[in-house]
Order: C-alpha cells, then sequence, then structure tokens
C-alpha cells in the first residue's frame, strides 16, 4: 500500500529505494509522464530509478508497493534491468519540466519549481498540481512559489516544452549534492538542449568537474556549446590531465584558439601533456601531484594529503624533490606513502622516510607497461621522471582504467550481477 497519497516529485530525487526485504535497489531520479494534446493531468508511467551500478532503469507506477518522505520501496525484488530509454511523448519530470514556462488563467508567466503526483481512485498516479514563482518586476522569477491544478496553466505541451528556452537553476538545486559523476549520468540522459541548458546554469568549477566524467562525444558536445571563452575558462578549471585529453579530441584549430584563450600559468601545464601520446605514461600523468622539499614536516606532508580536492590515488603517495616544486622539478629525491606518514612522529622530516627503491616510470612508457607497473607494485600511483631525474607528474590508477575500459563505459554503466 502506498503510503501517501499525495508526492512532490522533486523531492523524490535522490532517495533510496528499497526491495520487499529491505535490500537497497539503487536511487530515485527522476518520474516518466505522458502527456496529453489537452489540458487534462497526465498520467504518470512509472520512475527512473539509478542502481548501484549506476545504470538507470524504468520501474512502471504499479511495482511501487509505498513512497514514503525518506524512501521508496518495490513490490518486488525482480526488475527489468534494460536501461531506460526516454519515449515520444515522454517528459522526464525533473529532467525536463522543471524551469519550464507556464501561462497563468490571468495572463501572467511563471516557471515551474516542482509537480505534485496523486493516486486517483482507478489506482493509476496524475500530475495533479504545479508549484510554479510568477515573475516580479524586472527581477526576474523571485515571487513567492504558488500551487496551480494543471488544467489551469498552459504551456505544458511536448512540442512547448522542446520548443522554449527553459533556465535550469531547480534542475542545478536538485544536482547540489551529488556526486559529479552522477551529475554527468544525469546529463547524459537528458535531451541535447536540456544539457545545454543545465551546462548553462552550471558554475565552471562544477562544470568543470562533470565534464571531467562525461562520456568523450558528450565532452565534445557540451564544449562546442559554450562560447570560447567560457570554454577556455573550463578548460583551465579541469585537471590539466583531462583537458589535455580533451583537446587531443578537437581540430588543430579549435585546440590552438582555446588554448591561446588560456591564462598561460594554466596553459603551460596542458600544452605540455600534449606532447606525449595519450597511451603513455606521459599522456596519462597529471602533472600536479603532491610534490614537497626535504626540508618538509611530516605533518606539512600529511595536511597536503587531506585536501578533499584530491583523489584518494593522488592523496596516496607524496613526492620529495628538490627546488623548483612545480613540474618539472628539481632533482626527484623519492617518495612516501601515506601509510608510512601515518606511522612516523610528525615533527620528523620526509627526508627520514623516503622510499628511494621504488622504480620511476618513463614518459614514453606504454599504456601495458603502466598496467604491469601498477600490478607489480600494488600500487595506486606511480612517478613519472625524465632522463635528469626530474619529476615530470604522476600516474594515478583511475586514469589507467579510463584507457583500459571500452569508449563507452560511462555510457553503459556496470553490469549488474
Amino acid at each position: 500500500m502506498v503510503a501517501v497519497n499525495r508526492v512532490y516529485i522533486a523531492q523524490l530525487a535522490g532517495l533510496p529505494v528499497f526491495g520487499p526485504d529491505g535490500e537497497p535497489i539503487g536511487k530515485a531520479r527522476d518520474v516518466v509522464i505522458s502527456l496529453r494534446i489537452d489540458r487534462q493531468p497526465p498520467r504518470v508511467l512509472g520512475m527512473v530509478v539509478e542502481l548501484v551500478t549506476r545504470r538507470r532503469i524504468f520501474v512502471p507506477m504499479l511495482r511501487l508497493t509505498s513512497i514514503e518522505p525518506n524512501a521508496v520501496t518495490l513490490a518486488t525484488g525482480s526488475v527489468n534491468l534494460r536501461p531506460f530509454h526516454q519515449r515520444v511523448n515522454e517528459v522526464m519530470v525533473i529532467g525536463e519540466l522543471l524551469d519550464a514556462k507556464i501561462q497563468l488563467a490571468d495572463g501572467s508567466t511563471a516557471i515551474v519549481v516542482d509537480a505534485a503526483m496523486e493516486l486517483t481512485r482507478t489506482r493509476d498516479w496524475r500530475v495533479v498540481k504545479v508549484a510554479a514563482r510568477q515573475r516580479t518586476g524586472r527581477f526576474g522569477f523571485k515571487g513567492p512559489t504558488q500551487v496551480f491544478r494543471w488544467e489551469d496553466v498552459g504551456g505544458l505541451s511536448v512540442n512547448e516544452i522542446a520548443g522554449q528556452p527553459q533556465g535550469a537553476q531547480q534542475l542545478v538545486a536538485v544536482f547540489e549534492g551529488m556526486r559529479a559523476a552522477d551529475v554527468a549520468h544525469a546529463l547524459h540522459e537528458l535531451p541535447p538542449k536540456r544539457r545545454h541548458e543545465v551546462a548553462d546554469a552550471l558554475d565552471d568549477e562544477r562544470l568543470a568537474d562533470v565534464i571531467e566524467e562525461l562520456s568523450e562525444e558528450d565532452q565534445k558536445d557540451i564544449l562546442s556549446h559554450l562560447d570560447e571563452e567560457r570554454a577556455a575558462d573550463i578548460l583551465e578549471a579541469m585537471n590539466p590531465d583531462d583537458a589535455a585529453d580533451l583537446l587531443g579530441e578537437l581540430s588543430e584549430g579549435t585546440k590552438d584558439r582555446l588554448l591561446e584563450l588560456m591564462e598561460p600559468e594554466e596553459s603551460e601545464p596542458v600544452r605540455r601533456l600534449l606532447e606525449y601520446s595519450f597511451d603513455t605514461a606521459g599522456g596519462l600523468m597529471t602533472p600536479e601531484p603532491i610534490i614537497l622539499t626535504p626540508d618538509a614536516t611530516i605533518a606539512e606532508a600529511l595536511a597536503r594529503v587531506r585536501n578533499p580536492d584530491l583523489t584518494p590515488a593522488l592523496a596516496s603517495m607524496v613526492f620529495v624533490c628538490r627546488s623548483p616544486s612545480a613540474t618539472p622539478t628539481g632533482r626527484y629525491l623519492g617518495c612516501v606513502h601515506i601509510q608510512r606518514l601515518l606511522r612516523e612522529p610528525p615533527s620528523d622530516l620526509v627526508a627520514g622516510v623516503l622510499d628511494t627503491s621504488l622504480v620511476r616510470l618513463p614518459p614514453s612508457a606504454s599504456l601495458s607497461d603502466v598496467t604491469r607497473y601498477f600490478a607489480t607494485y600494488n600500487l595506486v600511483c606511480a612517478p613519472v621522471t625524465d632522463e635528469d631525474e626530474h619529476l615530470l607528474g604522476a600516474v594515478t590508477v583511475d586514469d589507467v582504467l579510463d584507457h583500459l575500459l571500452p569508449d563507452n563505459w560511462r555510457e553503459t554503466g556496470l553490469s549488474h550481477a
């Protein structure tokens, strides 16, 4: 039995979905409705659920046992695992309906901030209410939220939603708190028009994080949508190795223009990476690992690895070099694993606990060589040095996996066991 009879759909985003025995299935991501030609409330077809493997599937409403403020429960643990594909005349409420402009009975305009579905006597779910904000003067849609009956508003046909330009503030708010990889997966599922609107609404840092998690085709699609000035800003905000990978897929003319628009201190490491083939240690590495001078203390090293912006792989090891400490560095002296840092007194110097025996990778090392290196030494991060013992960067295991997996791995998700 369904726990509530009216549900505001935007509040479902991210709710855990459980099977009948309480086993976790995934998270609610959207609700799919079938729009009508007239203004009568549309029927709710089902829910888009993102499995723990990140694959998005469709679950019909009849398969839901309960919808509660903190969870959704399925009637059976057996679900169709085919990836969700949107059909003609279907609309995703969170992905496409939020931020849509509607016309009210008095002729004024408002934007949708949520929609409410209710369970009817025939056990069908219908979207019966629209929560919206009206325009207030010259300052946009900043008025109080009001709730209107679906049949009392206009502008919500499939063609009207697809054709009108939309903001994306409400959808971006739904994405708040989601991992960049999950936002990227959500963007991939959206129609191109809506994907571009969301890209326009995200700030540069957030969009850069999301683009790093997109497939190559989606990356190029969004970058080509942006004007070149903003595209250069996004590339500056990306990790240099990811920016180099993306630029390497563009035409020479586009790549050169974007590099010229980037700030010199941001473009220089990217240019260096572009000198290497994408499937070598030089092409895989990041030029911004944690680098310390030998007079740094264990406490300083631990402070650096605590940086929340670092990936776990990059935070697993610090590299000690003579000045300068920016790549290419002075002479490379050795590395210290994070486990060793945790065992030593904070006041000791990193120079006293160096691992000087670890083999370094040359920038010309092939992808297969790098893969064998990680398997041999059970590492997730490795130094890359030139012939003169200068540290050029570090390769992390996530970048290796990215190049070993099929090109479309971000789109297909993981296989479900």
